[in-house]
């Protein structure tokens, strides 16, 4: 169901740093294609944790780029001038990357965050954006706290984000539970069998699939809507139409055995 009013556009902005830009990179676009319009917009901080965004907000310096549609950078902001002055229909929180699967990092911090975020946007829903776990061969440092196992990882991710849903009931945006289920049912995509790799350095998603993957699993979640790839194809020409195809018949295929 949609966050906002019949009519209007939807506002969404993520408290997030580099994954939150991965997954919002084509949200925008495929929403032109579909029955509500939505904006995005972007807390950034590369490589930011709970505990970071909670000390920010309480420094109240500008610390952040703010990031518009398509990943366009409008200015360096607070958190506090953007939170408290401006409505959303949905904001997002996430952990970083490499503790999104150690549940000793959340807490005090994502409890601090979302009173915060409570308190200054009570008409939006909030959403926990779950993250993907890295490559099998990614060289990230964090890898380690998994055993250097992509499998291991998403397992203690997905565990963590519901956690985070059970404690809080907020919604689950399961980007990172897509990724691997691309990465496990569709050959394309397959990386160890000799697939693509969804990732562009082993932790960041690629450019091209890997963002537009996950910004299906984003705009399917917010409107309950199929992604529309043909029209979203002849806006892009430079993405194979038949990789689109699968991947939004694969997220149908998904959201229906996760119901």
């Amino acid at each position: 169901m949609s966050a906002a009013k019949e009519g209007e556009r939807m506002k969404v902005l993520s408290v997030g740093n580099s994954f939150s830009e991965d997954a919002q990179r084509w949200l925008h676009e495929i929403s032109l294609f579909g029955g509500e319009r939505i904006d995005t917009f972007n807390l950034f901080i590369g490589g930011c944790s709970l505990c970071r965004h909670t000390e920010c907000i309480e420094k109240g310096g500008k610390d952040y780029i703010l990031q518009g549609n398509a990943n366009e950078r409008l200015r360096e902001i607070s958190a506090n001038e953007i939170i408290e002055n401006e409505k959303f229909d949905i904001v997002t929180v996430q952990q970083v990357s490499g503790l999104s699967g150690r549940p000793q990092t959340y807490e005090p911090y994502l409890g601090i965050l979302l009173e915060y975020i409570k308190k200054h946007q009570p008409q939006a829903k909030i959403y926990f954006h779950e993250t993907w776990s890295y490559e099998i061969d990614s060289t990230h440092g964090d890898f380690a706290f998994y055993n250097r196992d992509s499998g291991e990882m998403i397992r203690r991710i997905s565990d963590c984000a519901e956690a985070v849903k059970r404690a809080y009931g907020i919604p689950v945006i399961p980007a990172g539970d897509f990724i691997e289920y691309l990465r496990e049912n569709v050959s394309q995509f397959d990386y160890r069998g000799g697939g693509r790799s969804l990732c562009r350095d082993g932790f960041h998603l690629s450019l091209d699939y890997g963002r537009f993957a996950a910004a299906a699993v984003w705009y399917k979640t917010f409107t309950g809507e199929t992604v529309k790839t043909e029209p979203f194809l002849e806006a892009n020409p430079d993405f194979d139409g038949d990789l689109l195809q699968v991947i939004a018949g694969a997220l149908d295929r998904f959201q229906a055995a996760n119901v």
